[in-house]
């Protein structure tokens, strides 16, 4: 038997929610962000899931949710708050000015990737790195930039109704089970985006709850194939996941920062717009490092749920 024949569970340890304030407080900022990540466009919230350590573990609850199902939910409780703060917060700020500065917003979560990005490559090489693997990797990068940068062209005005936002839902959980895929640019092709957000920021019940309602079927629906993915070829899911990661950031920069109009959007000449994304890109790359040190501080608290049976 192959290491990537035999189960692994890396990660099942952050299953068991620590009962400090500020662990508690860690979880839910990281929910903000991966809540996010759903509607930001150009990222995807399972990609922010996989950087903050949180994506293996989700799948495994969500695969099983009657397994230590009280400890699993304590240790999600403020994920789940925290990511409905982030896709409702960030609503708003769609809504009201993102239109403008798109790119510099964009840049600032891609610095939260190229952060991590260290922390992802030692992640994925835990069980070996075979040539296989690197394959995996780079097909996975070609394959997700070249779906971005074609639908990027894409100019398509779908009618909202039910079913759609049923099918956006999904769409949206796909994201969440593909780590790498950007829902919201799909959103963006379908004409489909602002009116997403305008109906999340003003609760308007025949927008989110189709949309709820279709993401929370399509994650619970795929978590169980995807759990036994990553239980058998755990280095082979980890570098496809890798790859998406990294096509789909590359992908950012023609499809989003420097699309037709965004520039003019901004209303900055080109130097400062570049200064400006370039500003806003270390941020996110200083930002995610911090975030990474806070996170550490409270690592020692985790026990390993397994120890349990």
């Amino acid at each position: 038997m192959t290491t990537e024949d035999t189960p692994v569970h890396t990660d099942v340890e952050h299953l068991d929610a620590p009962e400090s304030p500020g662990a508690w407080l860690v979880r839910l900022l990281k929910g903000i962000a991966v809540g996010v990540g759903f509607i930001l466009p150009g990222l995807s919230g399972g990609v922010l899931a996989v950087i903050f350590k949180i994506y293996d573990p989700l799948i495994k609850f969500l695969a099983n949710p009657f397994k230590h199902f009280a400890r699993q939910f304590r240790y999600f409780l403020p994920v789940g708050i925290g990511g409905i703060i982030g896709v409702v917060l960030f609503s708003i700020v769609v809504a009201a000015a993102f239109g403008r500065y798109e790119a510099a917003f964009v840049c600032l979560f891609i610095g939260f990737v190229i952060g991590t990005f260290p922390s992802l490559w030692r992640q994925a090489g835990v069980k070996g790195r075979a040539g296989r693997h690197w394959v995996i990797l780079l097909l996975s990068s070609v394959f997700i930039f070249a779906v971005m940068l074609v639908g990027g062209g894409m100019d398509l005005d779908v009618p909202p109704s039910i079913p759609v936002w049923l099918g956006s839902g999904a769409l949206i959980g796909l994201g969440v089970i593909v780590p790498g895929m950007s829902p919201s640019n799909f959103l963006i092709y379908f004409g489909l985006y602002d009116k997403m957000a305008e109906g999340i920021k003003d609760f308007d019940p025949a927008v989110f709850i189709p949309l709820f309602v279709g993401l929370g079927l399509c994650v619970v629906l795929l978590a169980k194939a995807a759990n036994w993915a990553f239980d058998r070829h755990y280095a082979g899911m980890y570098h496809f996941i890798l790859g998406m990661v990294a096509g789909s950031s590359l992908a950012i920069f023609p499809t989003v920062v420097f699309a037709p109009g965004a520039i003019d959007k901004a209303g900055l000449g080109l130097g400062w717009f570049i200064a400006f994304c370039a500003i806003m890109l270390l941020l996110g790359v200083v930002a995610s490092w911090l975030f990474s040190k806070v996170e550490d501080r409270y690592a020692g608290e985790r026990e390993t749920i397994d120890s349990d049976r």
